[in-house]
C-alpha cells in the first residue's frame, strides 16, 4: 500500500477526528501507514480494535501501524504490547502533524512505542478545520470533547478528558467551509455535547450555539445534534425544535435505562419521569420528531422488573432508533464492582430489548408510510429523511435535494415515490 489508511471504529466523533488525522498525517509526509482509530465504550469494540489490527498486519505486513483513539488511551499498555503495532498515540496526540513527524522507528520496545500523555491535563479543544468527511454526504462538526460527569458504567471521561469546547467562530468557521464544499446538512457532534459552552466565555449553550450557526451560516439547510443529555436542554433548544424548520425533528438521546434505581446506580442526573416528559414535551412543539436513544441492558443489580422498567420506557417515550448495549463492565469503573448479572442474563435481556426496539422501530415506519418527505440523497443509493428514517432512493444523485411520497416500506427501509419538484428547504 502507499499513503495513509484510517480505520474507524465508535463515534461520529472519532469519525470526524479520522479526518483530521488523515489530513495531518499527510501534512507530516507520513506514507505506507495504517491509523486505527480505536472506541472503547464496550470490550467489544475493544476485542474488535485488536481483531482489526491484527487482520490489517496480515495484509500490509510492511505499513507502519499506528493506534490511537479512546481504546488506546485508557488501555496503552495492552495495545503497545501487540507485536503488530508500531506505534500508540493518544487522543490529544493523534491530531497534531507533530506527533506523526516524530514518530519512532520501527522495532522499538513497547515502552518506547507509547506516545499517550494524560488526558486529564488538556484544558482547551483546539479547533480542527476539515474540508470533507470522506464517504458521507453529512459533515460533523467537533463542537465539544470530554465529559466532567462521571457515570459509574463509562470509561470514556478517562479517555476523552474532562469537558472543554471549540469557540463558537470557529465551529461557525468550520461550517462555512464545509457547506462552501457542497454539504448540504451538518451534525454537531462532542461527547457530552449538550455541556457546550460551560467553560467559554459567556458561558454560551449549544442552543445558543446552533441559533448562531444558522443565523450566521443561511446557506445550512439541515442542522442536527449527534446527541443530547435531554436534562441540559435549554430555552434556546426548545425555541429551535418548536420554531426552527432548518432544525432537524431527530434527537438522539442519552437515557441509558428506564428504571429510577439503575440510573441512580449508573449516577445519570435525570429520572424516568423526566426523560419522560421531554420526549412529550418536544412531540407536542414538534409533532413528527423522531427519537433514537442508547440503553444498556444487565446492569449490574438489574432484577426482571427493573429490565422490564427500561423495556416500558422506550415503548412510552416513542423511541423509533433503540440502540441497545449489553453491559460490558470497563475495568477501572465503579459499576464493575458492583454485583454482576450473568453473562447468558445479559444477553438474554439485550436480545429481548432489541426485539421491543425492532418493533417500535417497525411501527414508526408504519407512520411514516403515505406521507411526503424532504430528503438528502446520499451515496449508497438510500437517504433520510428530516426525522432521520431511512428510505430507498435508486437512481438518485448524491446529495440532491427531493421531495418524495413514501409508499411502504419493509421493515428495515421507506420505498417511495418523487412527490414534487424540491425547494431550498427539502
Amino acid at each position: 500500500m502507499s499513503g495513509v489508511e484510517v480505520i474507524t471504529f465508535g463515534c461520529r466523533l472519532n469519525t470526524y477526528e479520522s479526518e483530521v488525522m488523515r489530513a495531518e498525517a499527510e501534512k507530516a509526509g507520513l506514507n505506507n501507514a495504517i491509523l486505527v482509530n480505536t472506541c472503547a465504550v464496550t470490550g467489544e469494540a475493544v476485542r474488535q480494535a485488536r481483531q482489526a489490527i491484527r487482520r490489517a498486519r496480515r495484509e500490509n505486513p510492511h505499513a507502519r501501524i499506528i493506534v490511537t483513539g479512546c481504546a488506546a488511551q485508557t488501555e496503552k499498555d495492552t495495545f503497545a504490547g501487540m507485536a503488530e503495532v508500531d506505534v500508540v498515540l493518544g487522543n490529544e496526540e493523534k491530531l497534531t502533524s507533530a506527533s506523526y513527524r516524530a514518530l519512532p522507528d520501527f522495532g522499538v520496545s513497547a515502552e518506547e512505542k507509547l506516545r499517550v500523555n494524560d488526558i486529564m491535563s488538556v484544558r482547551a479543544t483546539a479547533p480542527q478545520m476539515v474540508r470533507h468527511i470522506d464517504g458521507h454526504v453529512r459533515a460533523f462538526i467537533q463542537v465539544q470533547n470530554g465529559c466532567d460527569h462521571r457515570c459509574t458504567f463509562c470509561i470514556i471521561p478517562y479517555g476523552r478528558g474532562n469537558s472543554r469546547s471549540v469557540p463558537m467562530g470557529a465551529v461557525v468557521k468550520q461550517a462555512r467551509k464545509l457547506v462552501e464544499g457542497g454539504y448540504r446538512e451538518i451534525v454537531l457532534t462532542g461527547v457530552d455535547a449538550t455541556s457546550y459552552g460551560a467553560d467559554l466565555p459567556g458561558q454560551p449553550s449549544l442552543g445558543i450555539l446552533a441559533k448562531t450557526l444558522l443565523k450566521q451560516v443561511p446557506e445550512i439547510l439541515r442542522l442536527r445534534l449527534s446527541s443530547i443529555d435531554s436534562i441540559e436542554a435549554d430555552r434556546h433548544l426548545w425555541d429551535l425544535i418548536a420554531d426552527e424548520p432548518r432544525f432537524m425533528p431527530h434527537l438522539h438521546l442519552s437515557l441509558q435505562h428506564g428504571d429510577d434505581m439503575i440510573l441512580k446506580r449508573m449516577k445519570r442526573r435525570h429520572s424516568r419521569a423526566e426523560a419522560l416528559a421531554f420526549t412529550e414535551q418536544a412531540r407536542r412543539l414538534r409533532p413528527g420528531i423522531a427519537f433514537g436513544a442508547d440503553m444498556i441492558a444487565g446492569f449490574p443489580t438489574e432484577t426482571e422488573e427493573m429490565f422490564e422498567n427500561a423495556a416500558t420506557m422506550a415503548e412510552e417515550a416513542g423511541i423509533s432508533f433503540l440502540h441497545v448495549f449489553p453491559y460490558s463492565p470497563r475495568p477501572g469503573t465503579p459499576a464493575a464492582r458492583m454485583p454482576q448479572v450473568d453473562r447468558a442474563l445479559v444477553k438474554d435481556r439485550a436480545a429481548r430489548l432489541r426485539g421491543r426496539g425492532d418493533a417500535l422501530y417497525r411501527a414508526h415506519l408504519d407512520r411514516m408510510v403515505g406521507t411526503e418527505q424532504a430528503i438528502v440523497v446520499e451515496n449508497n443509493g438510500m437517504a433520510h429523511t428530516e426525522n432521520f428514517s431511512l428510505v430507498a432512493v435508486p437512481g438518485f444523485v448524491p446529495r440532491a435535494l427531493k421531495r418524495v411520497m413514501l409508499t411502504g416500506h419493509n421493515g428495515k427501509h421507506l420505498e417511495m415515490q418523487v412527490a414534487s419538484v424540491p425547494s431550498r428547504a427539502a
